[in-house]
């Protein structure tokens, strides 16, 4: 896993102990993003001076220096809003300043964390590999030209190059899980419905989920103690499941026959590697099929889920068609071949999948498979962009269509030195034994319950 700079906690730590502060970590995230300069992580990052004005005044703001993420920075991806900046959905022509910041946002700085700017993304969130923006293309931190992978191409960035500690995100598709595996961090894709979407730009209103980046594991959960809180405002709203309590955790391990790696050996073996791994650190393993899962995700982009697009761009497609990058609008128009009789059909199909699929979590809690079944350059996407983002999504299309959550966990490298990332994936609302299975697998710890007191919040609020 990539540690590049400070945690959350330790960034807390230091501004706690004095040996840091607000506006000395600003001064860091300033200094780290003038340093790579435009390298296609960020589209709107705060400039310098105001971003250590906001720390400063942080740093005034009565009862501040108790708040639960005090002085942290953290980054947005530009389809998401927050009051005064340009949410651009990496189309120029499309962007507009918000007026109101997402409540997810939101909260998040009423923590007292501390807004860093807007990351880069595919156009219109569609896409897992980064390249489709008219902004510089951003890469992977592992070099050789790899994609950083999306839609969430500079949230992952941002995180990996330890520029912050954490971003907001969306995963739709694997836009969250697809980058976080190419940079070698951790992206989390929690049940839809628990931080809410509103103040997102949807791509489809049906499945979007916002998302967390980071390194740790107790970041997550520090941050999630924050952001997470029902929104009467959002219909897909729910509170979030059991804790895990500790115990064993059954672990669902497909057929090998049944991983695809696209010809990938280096990938086939680092990631046969990681299974074997499991079986040492107290998992109760059971085998399993993928086909269910894999049958669902077919239905994403060969189905009519592609047309819910069509909902929110719709308008824009018919009267600003040539500001849409050409493979994007391919994605767009092609939703209009579809007919309500085909979006019957996909659901009644969906829906025998569910069924399905809730049968076999009797068997085990979670299912880990390889994130990402190999990786891709720059040149190999922009060769063949479609069948290239296909590839990258075969793990994690069927996500949000079967209403899962999942994680996607840094494991390593293969071979010749590219990132190797595992997803454990589990049912709706059964975050929590995600997340143990995760630190498990990372032999890290979890940041105790009693530790995650959002009241300082709920009182700051008051």
């Amino acid at each position: 896993m990539r540690n590049p700079g400070p945690t959350v906690a330790e960034i807390l730590a230091s501004h706690a102990g004095g040996s840091g502060s607000p506006s000395s970590t600003a001064a860091r995230v300033a200094d780290a993003i003038e340093a790579r300069g435009d390298d296609g992580t960020w589209i709107t990052p705060v400039p310098r001076a105001q971003l250590l004005s906001a720390a400063a005044e942080l740093e005034r703001r009565p009862g501040a220096r108790t708040l639960p993420l005090y002085g942290v920075p953290f980054g947005v991806k530009d389809s998401i809003d927050v009051a005064g900046w340009p949410t651009t959905l990496a189309c120029p022509d499309f962007a507009y300043v918000a007026t109101e910041t997402a409540p997810a946002v939101q909260r998040l700085l009423d923590a007292g964390a501390l807004y860093v700017g807007k990351t880069n993304l595919d156009q219109f969130a569609t896409g897992l590999n980064g390249t489709r923006t008219p902004y510089p293309m951003p890469r992977s931190v592992f070099g050789g030209d790899l994609i950083s992978g999306g839609s969430s191409s500079g949230s992952a960035l941002a995180v990996a190059l330890g520029q912050v500690p954490f971003c907001v995100a969306t995963d739709t598709a694997g836009s969250g899980r697809v980058p976080a595996a190419l940079n070698g961090i951790l992206g989390w894709k929690p049940s839809r419905g628990l931080i809410s979407t509103v103040g997102l730009v949807p791509a489809c209103k049906s499945l979007d989920c916002l998302t967390l980046m980071a390194s740790r594991i107790e970041d997550l959960d520090r941050v999630f103690a924050v952001i997470a809180a029902p929104d009467p405002a959002d219909p897909w709203s729910r509170s979030r499941g059991e804790r895990f309590r500790g115990g064993p955790i059954r672990v669902g391990l497909p057929v090998e026959s049944e991983l695809e790696f696209f010809g990938d050996e280096a990938f086939r073996t680092a990631h046969l590697g990681v299974r074997d791994r499991l079986y040492g650190l107290g998992f109760d393993c059971v085998t399993t099929t993928l086909r269910p899962f894999l049958d669902a995700g077919v239905l994403l982009y060969q189905g009519p889920w592609v047309a819910e697009r069509l909902v929110e761009f719709g308008t824009f497609l018919a009267e600003h068609p040539e500001s849409i990058l050409p493979v994007v609008r391919e994605i767009f128009t092609s939703g209009y071949g579809f007919t309500a009789v085909d979006v019957f059909r996909a659901q009644q199909r969906l829906q025998e999948l569910r069924a399905v699929v809730a049968r076999m979590w009797a068997d085990y809690d979670v299912v880990v498979v390889p994130t990402i079944g190999t990786t891709c350059t720059i040149q190999q996407v922009l060769a063949d962009p479609i069948a290239t983002n296909t590839m990258l999504g075969h793990y994690t299309h069927f996500g949000n269509l079967l209403d899962l959550t999942a994680i996607a966990v840094p494991v390593g490298n293969t071979s010749d030195g590219r990132p190797v990332s595992a997803m454990v994936f589990g049912p709706a609302l059964a975050d929590d034994t995600v997340l143990a299975a995760a630190a498990r697998i990372l032999d890290e710890p979890r940041l105790a319950e009693a530790h995650l007191d959002i009241r300082l919040v709920q009182k700051e609020r008051r």
